[in-house]
C-alpha cells in the first residue's frame, strides 16, 4: 500500500469518527433540552390542575348552596293526600 492510500483511509475514518461524535453530542443536547422542557411543562401542568381542581371544588360547594336556597324558595314537597 502506498502512503496515499493509508492517508486516504486514515483521513476517512477520522471523518467519520468526527461524524459519529458530532452525532452522538447533537444528539445528548436534545435528549437534556427534552427532559429539561419536559420538567417545566410537568411543573407547569400539576399547578393548572391544581387551580382547576380548587375551581371545581368551589364550584361544587357553590351549587350546593344554590340547591339548598331553591329548597328553601319552594317550600316543602307536598304530601300524598289519601282520600278516606
Amino acid at each position: 500500500m502506498s502512503t496515499e492510500i493509508i492517508a486516504i483511509v486514515v483521513s476517512s475514518a477520522g471523518v467519520v469518527v468526527t461524524v459519529g461524535v458530532a452525532l452522538f453530542a447533537g444528539l445528548a443536547w436534545v435528549v437534556r433540552r427534552i427532559d429539561a422542557v419536559e420538567s417545566k411543562l410537568t411543573t407547569r401542568i400539576d399547578a393548572v390542575e391544581d387551580k382547576l381542581v380548587e375551581r371545581i371544588d368551589a364550584m361544587g360547594r357553590e351549587l350546593t348552596e344554590v340547591k339548598v336556597s331553591v329548597a328553601r324558595w319552594e317550600g316543602p314537597r307536598p304530601r300524598l293526600i289519601l282520600g278516606g
